[in-house]
């Protein structure tokens, strides 16, 4: 029982960080899980509202129409 519990390669220790990394694991998961549905739902809102799309392009690839200019304002 001592030799399991410190000196195997399966020891005490060695599962508790095993577990802890399982569960950093199934959180990354859950937080992956969750921003992608949020890219989805942002993908819909994209391909069905064009006042949406426009407003992302602006933002994103800082487009703009012919008859405007574009002041980009950086923050430190």
């Amino acid at each position: 029982m001592v030799w399991m519990t410190f000196f195997d390669q399966n020891d005490w220790m060695t599962q508790k960080e095993t577990k802890k990394q399982l569960q950093a694991t199934k959180d990354n998961i859950k937080f992956l899980l969750a921003k992608t549905e949020a890219m989805e739902q942002e993908l819909i809102q994209l391909q069905s509202d064009p006042q949406k799309l426009e407003q992302f392009a602006r933002e994103k690839y800082r487009m703009k129409r012919e008859n405007e200019d574009l002041y980009i304002i950086e923050r430190k």
